[in-house]
């Protein structure tokens, strides 16, 4: 809302125009929210990589697979708080299985309730294989491994992604600086494009240029691995 405002005053002196740049207040909004949602993908992958191979240590040990899941809870307690997610998942996990519901079905419900791709593909293989008596053990660190190349390789992208992004915001930043700096210096050269058809249409041209620019780069700038 308020870069609306801030956009709404510096392109046209306008209250109404806060209603017309809704619909651009919106997005940005809903892109804010995706960058957050990102985040937090990306800090649970990490968890679930953690999940995953504590389980795999467990089976190793010799516990069985329910059993597995139990001390998974109990070691994870130790290194994620009671609000992380891991940390709520493995306790609905842990209380399913004590409730005598199958594996298979706790960990197919654990993938329609978790929107992961890893989650998900884990969850397939893992319960193919225990119906089929496959080698888990081996299925859990080929997955692991697999998560962690993909981490590995998100982390490079953000490092390389990161000065660039910077840029980014700075030049993204510029036009509201420029426009500002000349509505305080020159009032009476910059007034002329306000209150009339023709400053109007030059200011909004320039602010679709701007708008364009912006969304190109937001495009460019978002890698998904």
């Amino acid at each position: 809302m308020m870069i609306q405002m801030v956009t709404a005053w510096l392109y046209y002196r306008s209250v109404w125009a806060v209603i017309v740049l809704m619909p651009a207040g919106i997005w940005m909004y809903r892109e804010f929210l995706n960058e957050e949602c990102k985040k937090k993908e990306q800090e649970f992958q990490k968890q679930f990589r953690e999940m995953i191979q504590t389980v795999s240590s467990a089976l190793a040990t010799g516990y069985s697979v329910e059993n597995a899941f139990y001390e998974t809870q109990k070691e994870l307690q130790v290194m994620y708080p009671p609000q992380a997610r891991v940390s709520k998942e493995l306790l609905i996990i842990a209380r399913k299985l004590r409730m005598n519901i199958p594996v298979e079905q706790v960990l197919e419900e654990f993938a329609c309730h978790v929107p992961s791709e890893d989650v998900r593909s884990f969850v397939t293989v893992f319960v193919t294989a225990k119906k089929s008596g496959g080698d888990m053990i081996g299925i859990i660190r080929n997955t692991t491994n697999q998560i962690g190349d993909k981490i590995e390789v998100k982390r490079e992208i953000d490092t390389l992604l990161s000065a660039k992004k910077y840029e980014f915001q700075i030049m993204s930043a510029v036009p509201y600086g420029i426009i500002g700096y000349m509505s305080l210096s020159f009032p009476e050269f910059m007034g002329q494009l306000y209150g009339n058809v023709l400053g109007i249409g030059v200011m909004t041209v320039c602010l679709l240029v701007y708008g364009s620019a912006y969304y190109l780069g937001v495009r460019i700038l978002r890698i998904d691995v």
